[in-house]
């Protein structure tokens, strides 16, 4: 190995694909990914998605096969988090007491999820999901369980409730806004999941504050308003923190998130990306940060390339997706609530696109149950098109 050593302090999607990215294009440089997790890197959406139905095993999960970080001689330090930064020294000082120069230093810290600081919050059968073990317990409680709460109608209390209902569970979920997903998709579409949700027999309750989980030796319902809703299971969905504590120690700007420019630096030689990057978006002109598989995969992606001198930034529209019930979902761009919302297709009969503008300017799209268009609509995020012609079925994509 030649160079100065890439110390990645994280070892989710996004850290995997800085390596990947460097060793694809032949850089030999030592690299260390450091992880709290004793596993190898892997792909967080099916835990709230496939592995939670049963439809997908935990082993296809992983970015990589074990024997790739060997071949590729990218060295694993898991189970050991990152205890210090010592930017001046260009050091990573480990739990285990270990350090690590560094000439390039990412940080891939991620997020954790949001808890309640309600009387309750920590009981037996109260659960956040974000790891595998998570995920590993959720199932085996799915199993045990026949009533479940969850607390927040957001992506991942969606899907939670959309994998138990599979399983057979009652469930209720209590979302404080008035209209689920509001903040991403708006009324109109937000409302959409809604009636998605209580179709498939979901009791959804919207406008309604927590006050307490309720239990003794385990957890028995939740209390919001005069009500308590009964649980054997309850699932806590009400977002993520970034995990900036590290950063922040070490002196890096810190502001829902670690501070980066369009190309992922932090300070000289250290860089931020996925869940804890705060990032410059070039093409947006604001500042991002955002928690979803596609940017942990595109921002590991570009991380390496600028570690390889390429001219890269930051400069591309966000995507996500999700799976609940019957429905399949893409989004590309970033919408608001109160934008307009134009439809192209069926929206009862589950099959149709949606479109946000803004000043008559297309600033995101989704396609449902309509596949191998997401690129098309990609394209069309930015420009100023006439709503009638994006509703007009007889108008191809390609031709807006």
């Amino acid at each position: 190995m030649s160079g100065d050593p890439v110390v990645i302090v994280g070892a989710g999607l996004a850290a995997a694909n800085v390596a990947t990215t460097l060793r694809e294009a032949g850089d030999d440089r030592p690299v260390t990914i450091v992880g709290d997790e004793g596993r190898e890197p892997y792909e967080r959406p099916g835990l709230s998605k496939g592995v939670l139905q049963g439809e997908q095993e935990v082993g296809e999960l992983f970015a990589h096969e074990s024997e790739w970080y060997d071949r590729f001689a990218v060295a694993l330090r898991l189970d050991d988090p990152a205890a210090s930064l010592d930017l001046a020294g260009k050091q990573v000082r480990l739990a285990s007491g270990e350090v690590l120069s560094y000439g390039d230093l990412v940080l891939a810290t991620g997020a954790r999820p949001r808890t309640l600081d309600l009387p309750g919050a920590d009981l037996p059968g109260v659960f956040t999901l974000r790891r595998i073990e998570d995920c590993e317990a959720l199932r085996e409680a799915f199993a045990a369980s026949s009533r479940l709460v969850v607390v927040g109608a957001g992506w991942i209390g969606l899907e939670v409730a959309a994998a138990a209902r599979k399983a057979g569970l009652d469930v209720t979920v209590l979302e404080y806004a008035q209209v689920p997903l509001r903040a991403a998709l708006g009324d109109r579409m937000g409302r959409h999941f809604a009636r998605l949700h209580e179709r498939n027999g979901v009791t959804l309750l919207t406008g309604v504050g927590v006050s307490a989980i309720e239990g003794d030796a385990h957890v028995t319902g939740v209390r919001a308003g005069d009500s308590v809703y009964p649980a054997d299971l309850v699932v806590v969905g009400v977002g993520a923190t970034p995990n900036v504590e590290l950063a922040q120690a070490a002196g890096l700007a810190v502001d829902n998130g670690i501070l980066v420019d369009d190309r992922l630096r932090a300070a000289d030689h250290v860089y931020a990306i996925g869940d804890v990057a705060n990032a410059q978006n070039s093409a947006l002109g604001v500042r991002l940060r955002v928690e979803h598989w596609d940017n942990a995969i595109r921002q590991g992606g570009l991380a390496g390339r600028v570690l390889l001198g390429e001219d890269a930034r930051y400069d591309w529209q966000p995507y996500f997706f999700t799976d609940q019930y019957d429905l399949g979902m893409e989004y590309v761009g970033r919408g608001s609530a109160e934008d307009e919302v134009v439809l192209r297709g069926d929206e009862e009969a589950g099959e149709f696109i949606a479109f946000w503008l803004r000043d008559g300017v297309v600033s995101a799209a989704m396609n449902v149950n309509i596949w191998d268009v997401n690129d098309q609509l990609r394209a069309l995020v930015g420009r100023r098109i006439e709503p009638s012609r994006l509703s007009d079925p007889g108008v191809e994509l390609g031709d807006l």
